[in-house]
């Protein structure tokens, strides 16, 4: 089938007004809890502040990533489906602003920020040249101007594209794309290390940010699957195929995979070496009630999500897909709070109205951000010169 502009309905801008409102909806309701919860519980709501700020981090920036990794790659197929990649992206712009009461409440979130504890431990006090409160601040703004760099040199590049048609856009993305590359890798490691391992500064993994990783990919994937799913049923893709369904589904199976690879070769490293250094961090996870989280952990975000994209009429059903990715996203949200809320309470799960004020403010954030971009972009990247192939595609 050609490539028709009309009947892939790329200049629909205008999504249904009830999504809009839901999004505002969901802002405006987390917003006022999150105010609420402040003046309630300072340190427990940085702390789940934190749990939100890494889990729209992984969105945005795992989303960049896929953008960038279909350049360096030459896929094709993910093509006609790239823009929806390049607005969740925009969620980077966010996350500074989101990190600003994070830096207000350092103290109360990292143990190593207080100067008078570090010098009273020898093992904090040999860490603090890197750990330091100017050093860390001086990282995350590195990370996030680099992020933000990358994003604006690459997604420009795609939408200018759409006016020029111009290929030697595409080999400026792919250049960029090879560069940002250990960039990425680079910088999503000190952000995973920074704002959740310091968490527990006596403790150390050196596979921490390949973990997080992961999760952000995972998280990525299922924003676009969400999104995909959402043009399909509202018949803005109507070119796309059930190869492109697979093909989401296959990568989303395997990261599922990948994910509960890294977290049980971490563990079992940890577990085989016994130190107690080491150890420490997960018998905190495997005492009282956090243990039933523990456990949770593995049904909800490995079980569940591989028996549920296990099948290959699984990969290619977009209602299965849908719940899966909805699912997958939950599961992510779920390990961040199982990896940072312990350090805020070592007695056992806090779980209240606090631990679903941020999460329902991040849906709303992703929502409105989402629907912004796409009212003055078009959805379909119609100037890429390998779109038709994309379209094209077959397994």
């Amino acid at each position: 089938m050609s490539f028709n502009q009309e009947n892939l309905n790329y200049r629909i801008k205008e999504f249904p007004r009830s999504l809009n409102l839901l999004g505002w909806g969901l802002l405006a309701l987390g917003v006022l809890l999150i105010v609420v919860s402040f003046f309630v519980d300072r340190t427990r709501s940085s702390f789940n502040i934190l749990v939100s700020f890494m889990f729209l981090m992984s969105i945005g920036l795992g989303s960049l990533f896929l953008v960038a990794l279909e350049y360096v790659a030459g896929a094709v197929w993910s093509t006609p489906i790239r823009r929806v990649s390049e607005f969740f992206s925009t969620i980077l712009f966010v996350i500074p602003l989101l990190a600003i009461p994070l830096y207000f409440s350092m103290h109360e979130i990292f143990h190593w920020s207080h100067t008078e504890i570090v010098r009273q431990e020898p093992a904090l006090s040999s860490k603090s040249p890197y750990l330091n409160v100017p050093f860390f601040v001086i990282r995350t703004l590195v990370c996030f101007a680099v992020w933000l760099l990358f994003y604006l040199l690459i997604v420009r590049n795609s939408e200018k594209q759409d006016k020029l048609k111009d290929q030697a856009l595409t080999t400026r993305n792919i250049r960029f794309s090879a560069i940002f590359m250990p960039v990425f890798a680079i910088t999503i490691t000190l952000a995973a290390v920074d704002w959740m391992m310091s968490l527990e500064p006596h403790w150390f993994s050196t596979i921490f940010g390949v973990y997080y990783f992961a999760g952000t990919i995972l998280a990525a994937l299922a924003s676009a699957t969400i999104a995909v799913v959402f043009f399909i049923k509202r018949g803005y893709f109507t070119n796309l195929r059930e190869d492109h369904l697979y093909s989401l589904g296959a990568l989303l199976f395997a990261f599922v995979n990948f994910w509960a690879y890294i977290a049980f070769s971490q563990y079992l490293l940890i577990w085989y070496a016994n130190l107690p250094e080491e150890t420490t961090w997960f018998l905190l996870r495997w005492q009282g009630s956090w243990k039933i989280v523990s456990i949770a952990l593995i049904v909800i975000h490995f079980v569940i999500p591989y028996f549920g994209l296990l099948s290959q009429p699984s990969k290619m059903n977009p209602g299965r897909l849908l719940f899966m990715s909805v699912w997958i996203l939950f599961a992510h949200l779920f390990d961040l709070y199982w990896l940072i809320m312990p350090t805020f309470s070592r007695r056992g799960v806090v779980l209240g109205w606090m631990e679903f004020a941020f999460p329902i403010a991040a849906v709303g954030i992703v929502i409105i951000l989402f629907t912004l971009k796409a009212k003055n972009t078009n959805i379909v990247p119609i100037g890429d010169p390998k779109l038709q192939r994309g379209l094209d595609f077959r397994l």
